[in-house]
């Protein structure tokens, strides 16, 4: 029996549906900039280490550079084109403008993601629960105490 090479995928894509056939081995990073041209997600260390490709499958923050695309079928993918509501900026958005989050911005959409994903799990109130839930995310800038700011506003208005 000859290998499968491809898989019929559907998912939902920052709520909108989407199905085709990818290739086995094609990434959901690679499907989401090269195919949806959804190229707010960052390939960077393509090894799950930086953060910059997180996007949420079924609101848990995932490394899109090692997720292969067909694990995502039948779920919910949120990128970061889908935060914003139409022209308007989410809370989170624009806490990370305000606090000077985005220094150089190529990790910042990988940040926000992971952010998202701890506010809608409701993770504890310290500025330790906000690291240890965003430490899987790495800003080459040096911005974690803006980061952090940006989130603790958030997270102290919700």
């Amino acid at each position: 029996m000859e290998a499968q090479s491809t898989f019929q995928l559907s998912f939902t894509v920052n709520g909108k549906a989407w199905s085709g056939a990818v290739a086995i081995e094609e990434t959901l990073l690679e499907l989401l900039r090269n195919r949806l041209r959804l190229t707010g997600t960052k390939r960077s260390c393509e090894s799950e280490v930086c953060g910059a490709c997180t996007v949420l499958v079924d609101n848990r923050p995932v490394s899109s550079c090692n997720y292969l695309a067909f694990e995502a079928h039948e779920k919910s993918i949120l990128t970061i084109e889908g935060v914003a509501q139409n022209d308007t900026l989410d809370s989170l958005q624009e806490a990370f403008i305000r606090n000077i989050g985005a220094q150089c911005g190529y990790c910042t959409p990988g940040q926000i993601m992971s952010a998202v994903a701890m506010l809608k799990e409701h993770w504890g109130t310290s500025d330790a629960d906000v690291r240890e839930a965003m430490s899987g995310n790495i800003c080459r800038c040096g911005a974690y105490p803006n980061i952090l700011a940006a989130v603790k506003t958030v997270r102290d208005k919700a």
